[in-house]
């Protein structure tokens, strides 16, 4: 694979497995988040995989406050894009599906579609990388137990305490 721009200051190795993305968010589209052609903002479309991720990772157990409180740590986004197919529009159900598709040694990358309901038709798609800073806000690893609640490869070297 090759390197894209802050892939090597976090550790970001392995390529994307879309197939693993799971549908965990549902949500009707207001008409605040419109704007005037009746068109879903194109921000927007963050803050819904903002939304899907946060309830991801609430399956696994993880929500971002305990994580900082915990921890004393943070995961900032350091890369974001998205790909628009066709438009979101007021009133329409939409279903996000994420899941994270790589991991580095101080990194997640979490990716993204966002489909209309009930057909299933896909609207954008998109990923977040976020990477794993302590509270001066340096990296570092992702700590063992934020790995075994996301059931991601455990860290051999990391003597189970956070840096």
């Amino acid at each position: 694979m090759a390197a894209r721009p802050g892939d090597m200051d976090i550790g970001m190795s392995a390529e994307p497995d879309v197939t693993t993305l799971r549908d965990v968010l549902h949500l009707r589209v207001i008409y605040g988040d419109t704007d005037q052609m009746g068109v879903v903002y194109y921000a927007n479309y963050f803050r819904y995989f903002e939304a899907a991720r946060n309830e991801l990772l609430r399956a696994h157990g993880v929500t971002y406050r305990a994580f900082e409180e915990t921890l004393s740590l943070a995961l900032p986004v350091v890369e974001a894009s998205a790909t628009y197919k066709r438009p979101a529009r007021y009133d329409d159900e939409l279903a996000v599906l994420t899941a994270i598709t790589s991991t580095g040694r101080a990194s997640l990358r979490f990716a993204y579609e966002l489909r209309r309901l009930p057909a299933g038709e896909l609207l954008a798609t998109g990923h977040t990388v976020h990477a794993c800073i302590n509270g001066q806000g340096k990296v570092t690893p992702l700590p063992n137990e934020l790995r075994q609640l996301l059931g991601l490869p455990l860290r051999a070297e990391e003597s189970g305490s956070s840096e």
